[in-house]
């Protein structure tokens, strides 16, 4: 080959690289391993890997690069949730076992949906900056479907147990075939065979509910001990790590002495001692310590829900909004028992105990240097995919958790549990381009989390705005949550700034968001106790037809129809029918 040849096949390959290539330049880089900031860099992305970082003053970019401009912007690892369950919808209907309503909604319908909108949540995931879920807990069906997602730009990056392997089995789940969530052992052999049933539908790891009862704690945990035992060895036989659900102290120390590698709880039921933490320490296991979930069951069972305009906008409007179904369902002995006993003083204070417990556990292993992961128990009743992730992240800083920790609890630890800490969660050459790219500094406030440009998912660039398609339902349907929940920003969200309202057929009411914030901000004040409920629903096209019952503005019940016309995905005319 002549010199000019070769010279000239050098540049065809330089710029065939160049297309393939991504610079992020002159961004501030979130060093989550070092926990420092790192002005004035560009990031290089070929294909899905991270392939370069320089400071921006010594980086040329050819002109067939394409080029992102960083400037005044944060770049940090995409996040990851260490802890949810697909087969859980987040909704009201969820968990038959903790609160049935199966005589309004069924248990098959709450199945099919999350099967069905699986692709849904986790647009929602990569909406909000989480590039990788752990699902710890699911089914045989979900890990087939599971693999449907695994080239999809839209979708995290997801790792997922079989039915989780418990020595409790709500009698609901039972009989459920391959939508079976639990799997219930009696005896160190049965459970072996159970890790073996897993294998042929290659699960990420193994989950063990290890779940104790009777009069004494500590006796029933050690009585299940060689079982727990059993399904470790087998499992790390079979090069699979183990989750442990252990909520008690005794639980936990005895998953892990023998061998557990993720807790997937905090301890709640003591404050925990240096020995204790030590034992985690020295055994490199990683901890989720998952502070809100059980304050998704007590605000909803006691309808005391309190959703932020973040809450209404990123959850899945459908799910987030059957959570105040309990204020229209039939007022049984049932429901207000439940309702009753959580508002009760009793129950109060045993949750803030619990909460104060967790705390305190929370940050004396944080301290210490156990590695803590940050995981929110999605799809449990009240405790939405992707839209709960900040609120915990809160709750951890709430703990004493500095917002370095946090970060790293969000990014490079989670890494930690699969061994995936050399392939992602940090910024660095030879790591995958799992990015968010912030427009403030997360360290300032994790409240700047939710402020994202862009997403990079495997080196795809995601304009976050672009992952949800709203519906005409989605829009009527979110401005009914917020109307339900008497918050003024989210009920007005959805409408056009010139919206009109009318009494059918004709009659102007009023016109723009401005005269209507008026009206509804003075009737949400006035009357905190509104709610309404959709008794019939009709979808044609870019109109929505409901029948509403709306309660809280005196004894009896406000019964109307309304008509909603959506123009450029928002709210344009609005009719009432009385």
């Amino acid at each position: 080959m002549n010199k000019k040849l070769a010279i000239s096949l050098l540049t065809f390959l330089f710029t065939l690289n160049a297309i393939g290539q991504t610079y992020i330049s002159n961004v501030t880089i979130v060093d989550v391993m070092n926990k420092k900031l790192i002005p004035g860099q560009t990031v290089v992305m070929t294909n899905d890997m991270i392939s370069a970082i320089q400071p921006s003053a010594k980086i040329k970019i050819p002109e067939n690069g394409k080029v992102i401009d960083g400037s005044g912007k944060y770049l940090m690892p995409g996040m990851t949730d260490a802890h949810v369950h697909f087969f859980q919808s987040g909704g009201v209907y969820t968990r038959p076992d903790a609160l049935d309503l199966r005589k309004y909604y069924s248990y098959e319908k709450e199945i099919n949906w999350v099967h069905t909108n699986m692709e849904d949540l986790l647009r929602r995931y990569m909406q909000t900056g989480i590039t990788s879920v752990i699902d710890v807990g699911a089914n045989y069906h979900f890990l087939q479907q599971r693999d449907s997602f695994a080239n999809k730009p839209y979708s995290p990056s997801i790792y997922m147990t079989g039915p989780l392997l418990t020595s409790y089995e709500p009698a609901v789940f039972k009989n459920l075939k391959n939508e079976e969530p639990f799997k219930l052992f009696t005896s160190a052999e049965d459970a072996r065979k159970m890790v073996q049933e897993q294998l042929p539908y290659h699960p990420d790891f193994i989950k063990i509910w290890y779940i104790v009862n009777g009069d004494s704690v500590e006796a029933s945990a050690r009585e299940y001990e060689p079982i727990i035992k059993a399904i470790i060895e087998e499992s790390h036989k079979n090069n699979l790590k183990v989750a442990v659900h252990a909520t008690e102290r005794i639980t936990a120390q005895i998953a892990v002495e023998n061998g557990c590698d993720y807790l997937v709880h905090d301890v709640d039921d003591e404050v925990i001692s240096d020995g204790f933490v030590q034992l985690l320490k020295s055994k490199n296991v990683v901890l989720c310590p998952t502070l809100t979930v059980m304050s998704g069951y007590n605000k909803t069972f006691g309808q005391n829900n309190n959703f932020s305009l973040y809450d209404l906008i990123k959850s899945n409007p459908e799910q987030i909004g059957s959570l105040n179904d309990l204020k229209h369902l039939p007022n049984t002995a049932y429901l207000n028992q439940v309702k009753q006993y959580v508002n009760s003083p009793k129950s109060i204070a045993q949750s803030a105990h619990t909460d104060s417990i967790m705390m305190i556990n929370l940050k004396k292993m944080s301290d210490a240097g156990v590695l803590i992961a940050a995981g929110t128990d999605a799809g449990n009743i009240g405790t939405q995919h992707a839209s709960s992730y900040l609120a915990e992240l809160n709750a951890m800083k709430k703990s004493g958790m500095s917002n370095w920790q946090v970060l790293q609890s969000a990014t490079i630890n989670p890494a930690k549990i699969l061994n995936k800490e050399m392939s992602t969660g940090s910024i660095s050459v030879g790591k995958k381009a799992d990015l968010v790219l912030l427009n403030a500094n997360p360290l300032d406030s994790l409240e700047n989390l939710a402020r994202i440009k862009l997403v990079f998912n495997k080196g795809i660039m995601i304009d976050p705005d672009t992952l949800i398609k709203e519906t005409p339902l989605s829009l009527v349907q979110r401005q009914l949550n917020a109307y339900n929940a008497g918050n003024i920003a989210g009920f007005l969200e959805p409408y056009a700034e010139d919206v009109e309202l009318y009494m059918f057929p004709d009659k102007l009411l009023s016109k723009g968001k401005q005269a209507m914030r008026k009206d509804y901000e003075d009737m949400f004040k006035t009357l905190p106790d509104l709610h309404c409920e959709i008794k019939e629903r009709i979808i044609q096209g870019n109109i929505i037809i409901d029948k509403e019952s709306v309660s809280g503005f005196g004894k009896t019940n406000l019964l109307a129809t309304v008509i909603y016309h959506i123009e450029n995905n928002k709210i344009k005319k609005v009719y009432f029918i009385q």
